[in-house]
């Protein structure tokens, strides 16, 4: 009994290991059964020789290839039906965003961080948790997937089909301005970037290491909602490696139009995501080292 008390006060992670997506790390040695983990180092080359590295960097490749391969495909069902009732409609393209992202995390976490997103990625930076070389090369190996995912949906669709109906690139609706756009591209970035530090905070998982929390679950559901919520506003991009993709293969003017907003905008709201979490939630700054 005294051995299985003491596993439960150590927590569900007892060494100090600092992992890219900001897992716990706990000590026995601290009295609140919690270790900040150290920030990741601006960079890294040392990195470049590991083989962790660049499997991280395929594991974002897969992911993020699989991911476009899914979501674009659903999307491409929902647009060429004549009826709404014989597709999955908004909510199932929402659930295919969503439950694709629960999916990928849950599988590469352990592996690259789970990040299947530039603007994630660029939150993650700004907060430390990983260096300027594994940002930059997640970001590229991140592009390269979606391209290839929209790649294939074209190929099994063909040109005619893929480019009739649209080839699921994002562009900001009718009736909306660019403004509108760029707005609600923030704010959804701002609410999934939110949520992956929310769920992957190393002090939550100290303090609540009785509870079984799977991270990948609420960063997917905030997909799914975000979805709901702007769709009808831009198509919902909040992942610019999942616009460009898009972009790339369907490549119309049209779709190059409102590209930008697709950038600017999640990384605007990625950045006030890290900032909110590490200055107001956590205090990082202001903590006496």
């Amino acid at each position: 009994m005294e051995g299985k008390e003491e596993d439960v006060r150590l927590g569900a992670n007892k060494f100090p290991e600092r992992q890219p997506i900001g897992t716990a790390a706990q000590s026995q040695d601290d009295p609140k059964d919690y270790q900040e983990p150290p920030p990741a180092p601006i960079f890294e080359p040392e990195e470049l020789g590991s083989w962790s590295f660049y499997r991280a960097g395929i594991a974002e490749f897969v992911a993020t290839f699989l991911f476009l391969y899914i979501s674009v495909l659903t999307v491409m069902g929902v647009v060429k039906s004549n009826s709404i009732c014989g597709t999955v409609g908004i909510q199932g393209i929402a659930w295919a965003f969503g439950g694709m992202i629960f999916v990928l995390v849950y599988c590469t976490a352990g592996i690259s961080g789970g990040h299947i997103n530039p603007a994630v990625t660029f939150g993650l930076f700004l907060a430390r948790k990983l260096s300027l070389t594994r940002a930059l090369f997640y970001m590229l190996m991140q592009c390269l997937g979606a391209i290839c995912g929209a790649g294939v949906v074209k190929g099994f669709m063909g040109a005619n089909r893929f480019e009739l109906y649209k080839g699921g690139a994002n562009t900001v609706n009718n009736g909306y301005t660019k403004g509108d756009g760029l707005g609600a591209e923030i704010m959804g970035t701002f609410v999934l970037v939110y949520t992956v530090f929310s769920a992957t905070d190393a002090k939550r998982n100290a303090r609540d290491s009785h509870v079984p929390i799977l991270a990948p679950l609420p960063i997917g559901f905030a997909v799914f909602l975000v979805h709901l919520a702007t769709i009808p506003v831009t198509g919902t991009g909040i992942n610019p490696a999942r616009s460009l993709g898009a972009a790339i293969i369907y490549n119309r003017s049209h779709a190059w139009h409102d590209h930008w907003v697709f950038w600017v905008g999640p990384f605007i709201g990625a950045a006030l995501a890290a900032l909110y979490h590490q200055v107001v939630i956590r205090a990082i700054p202001f903590k006496s080292k």
